[in-house]
Formats: C-alpha cells, sequence, structure tokens
C-alpha cells in the first residue's frame, strides 16, 4: 500500500511538473530534463511512468478535463438558478485558473497549435456553457430576443480573453473582473424578473475537488493553495 501511495505521489508529481512547464513555455519548448528537474527526479522517473512527453501531455490534459468536470458538475444539472449557478461557476473557473497549475495547462494545451491531443477545455466548457444557458432559457430566464448561441460566444468568449490577459496581470483572473462582466452583461442576459434576483459576485465560495479516493483531485496531500500567479513566469 505505502508503494502503490508513492507511485501515485509521484505521478502526481511528475504531472504538475509538467503542466508548470506547458504553461510558462508550451509543449514543443519542453523538455522531460526540465520537468524531471522542475520534480526533483530523474528522468527516468518520467520514462517509467509516462514513457514520453507526449503521455505526460496526455497525462495532463486528462487531469484537467477531469477537473473542470468537478466544477461544472458539483450541482446537479437542473439547478433552480441556471443563470446564477453559470455565474458562481464562472467565479470558480477563474479561481482555479490562479491556483491550480495543471488546469491551466489544460487550457493552453487546447491553444497550442504543437498540441494534438484527445480533447479540448475549451470547448469542454463551451459546450457546458451552451448546456445551461439552454437550460435557462427552457425555465423561461432568458431576456426576449436573447439567443444561446450568440450568449455561448459571447461568455466563451471572455472567459478565455481572461485567461489569456492573467498571463500578463492575475487581476484578470480576479473576482471583481468577473464581477464586472457579469454586472454589464446580466441585465441583457435574463429576463427582467430573474435580473433582479442574481448576484455578479457569485455566491458560493470555490472549493478544491475531491477525487475517488477523497483527497485533493489536483493538489497533493498537504499542498496549500499556490500563488495567485495565473502562469505568469
Amino acid at each position: 500500500m505505502a508503494k502503490q501511495h508513492r507511485a501515485l505521489r509521484t505521478r502526481q508529481e511528475l504531472i504538475r511538473s509538467a503542466a508548470e512547464v506547458f504553461d510558462h513555455v508550451g509543449f514543443a519548448d519542453s523538455s522531460i530534463n526540465a520537468i524531471s528537474s522542475r520534480a526533483g527526479m530523474s528522468t527516468g522517473a518520467v520514462h517509467f511512468h509516462f514513457g514520453n512527453k507526449r503521455a505526460l501531455g496526455l497525462a495532463v490534459e486528462l487531469a484537467a478535463a477531469q477537473s473542470l468536470l468537478h466544477i461544472t458538475g458539483r450541482i446537479p444539472l437542473r439547478h433552480p438558478t441556471p443563470l446564477q449557478h453559470l455565474v458562481d461557476t464562472s467565479h470558480t473557473l477563474t479561481q482555479y485558473l490562479l491556483d491550480d497549475p495543471v488546469l491551466r495547462a489544460g487550457f493552453r494545451l487546447g491553444t497550442d497549435a504543437t498540441w494534438q491531443g484527445d480533447g479540448d477545455l475549451w470547448e469542454q466548457w463551451q459546450d457546458w456553457v451552451q448546456l445551461m444557458l439552454t437550460v435557462a432559457r427552457d425555465q423561461g430566464s432568458l431576456a426576449p430576443g436573447v439567443g444561446v448561441e450568440d450568449a455561448v460566444y459571447a461568455i466563451t468568449a471572455v472567459v478565455a480573453g481572461f485567461e489569456v490577459r492573467a498571463r500578463r496581470d492575475a487581476e484578470w483572473c480576479s473576482r471583481q473582473a468577473v464581477t464586472r462582466f457579469w454586472r454589464l452583461l446580466l441585465p441583457r442576459l435574463a429576463s427582467e424578473d430573474v435580473a433582479r434576483t442574481l448576484v455578479p459576485e457569485g455566491t458560493v465560495t470555490p472549493v478544491w475537488p475531491l477525487d475517488e479516493n477523497g483527497t485533493d483531485a489536483l493538489r497533493l496531500p498537504g499542498d496549500a493553495p499556490a500563488e495567485a500567479d495565473c502562469g505568469v513566469a
């Protein structure tokens, strides 16, 4: 059991180190040496656990996708106020982009032309936004004349912009920045009655998800949240 725990911890450390390197320099310019050095391990450990850099990239992508699924799937789909759930989830996502290098790297891989992976986190996020807006429309929560597709593109584009701009200025991933966006959009997006009930600042405090073993999915046991650098080297 102890040996299995050490092996799992080693894999987690390598995934996080790979994510940090991918996030800072991109997939093509990263190297096994840089990743292993950042993890404080030998290159042999990387080859033993993953085989090659692409396998590490796939592991980062998968871990990031699982994290995004936790963020968007914590509350049942038929949320009583889908627009508030959308607001709250966008706050949670941007907080994770501040704190978690694996999730951040997963999104960056999706826009990296040198990476050919199995998924796209931006597409995953866009699909979820569309699902929540469709629920809102079906419940009569959208303002007259608001098209689901138009709103999906606008929200996805703005959140993507937060992630990109925050690489130079972490303020773009802040609660204040997301709140300003929703203050502007919600009166146009929501029906008049629903808009009065919505809280652009969000109504929940972001929490780290748990994996199937009941431990932090993206942090090692005992880790504290990282400094809010949003990937700025």
